[in-house]
């Protein structure tokens, strides 16, 4: 039988301890045994790091090609942190540089507030050394682990919101609003640094990316083999601002094959990307509009057609 091998998105709750390989690892392993297919696709939106927990979207399939654009999605953190203590990794796994509690006690609720806006809008900010950045084409916590100085230059990243939810000296919480490549630890290395005293991360959780909330995250025990595709959710959902045209069958035809196609129907003119659909409903690419021709030019081919074992429990999405 051919048919389409299960693609979409799988919002996971991730635990604390878990890496995001594991989280990847683990689903990859239900899906080959769910579906048959012994090289089932699957990656994750964004690494968590064994502390976090919360939303870990993993794109499985096809829909793995949307995973630059999943990650282009604002995101919302929870973070606690503890004043008085610095540590090489930022938050509080790491090995402890200095410590300083007489300072921290004496902190008070209106000083980190009025550091707030400082932190809010386009900020430079500093990763920390133990980071998955690229420094001389390295993972800068390979060379952190390797005892190698690192230097990493700051970068610019958005922060939409910063709020101070909960403050009972040394600990603090923060409720996070911000976009891509931003590092929660870093914002709490930095507001240490200017009120004297140094603080470390305690606790992260990832409660939103995009459209995806942490409330409605799989427990990664929860998913069985006989589950888990049920837990895929469509790729649509993953960019719910992008403008759609319904292909015919010919159409389809055309664009799983590379080929352009010109809309029958009205695409806004001020459409960049367009998500492809069949007369199902279902994604089957992401198109850029060529406004001089006003054709759509396929980027991403997300159906494929593939023959599964006969005992695959696989259905069309």
């Amino acid at each position: 039988m051919t048919t389409v091998a299960p693609y979409g998105v799988i919002n996971i709750n991730k635990p604390i301890g878990k890496t995001s390989a594991d989280v990847v690892n683990r689903v990859a392993w239900l899906l080959r045994k769910s579906t048959g297919i012994k090289k089932f696709k699957a990656g994750h939106c964004g690494t968590l790091d064994p502390l976090a927990t919360g939303v870990l979207l993993v794109c499985v399939g096809s829909a793995t090609r949307l995973m630059p654009l999943i990650q282009e999605h604002s995101k919302s953190y929870r973070g606690r942190f503890v004043l008085g203590v610095s540590t090489d990794t930022d938050d509080i796994t790491g090995r402890v540089l200095a410590e300083a509690p007489t300072a921290a006690t004496s902190i008070q609720r209106e000083d980190l507030e009025r550091l707030l806006p400082e932190f809010t809008g386009v900020i430079q900010q500093v990763p920390p050394k133990f980071s998955a950045v690229h420094v001389d084409g390295r993972r800068a916590y390979v060379l952190a682990r390797d005892g190698q100085a690192v230097e990493i230059p700051p970068r610019e990243v958005a922060v939409q919101r910063l709020e101070l939810t909960s403050f009972e000296a040394p600990q603090f919480e923060l409720s996070i609003d911000c976009g891509t490549g931003t590092y929660i630890r870093s914002i709490g290395r930095d507001l240490g640094e200017r009120l004297g005293c140094g603080a470390t991360m305690t606790e992260l959780a990832r409660t939103t990316v995009g459209p995806f909330s942490m409330e409605a995250g799989h427990q990664l025990d929860d998913l069985t083999i006989d589950n888990v595709q049920d837990a895929i959710e469509s790729p649509l959902l993953a960019i719910p601002n992008y403008p759609s045209y319904v292909l015919d069958d010919e159409e389809t035809a055309r664009i799983r094959t590379g080929n352009y196609v010109k809309p029958r129907t009205d695409v806004p003119e001020s459409a960049k990307e367009v998500a492809l659909l069949n007369e199902r409903g279902e994604l089957v690419a992401v198109a850029r509009l060529n406004h001089q021709y006003h054709v759509l030019r396929p980027i991403m081919l997300l159906i494929e057609a593939q023959k599964l074992p006969k005992h695959s429990q696989s259905r069309s999405y």
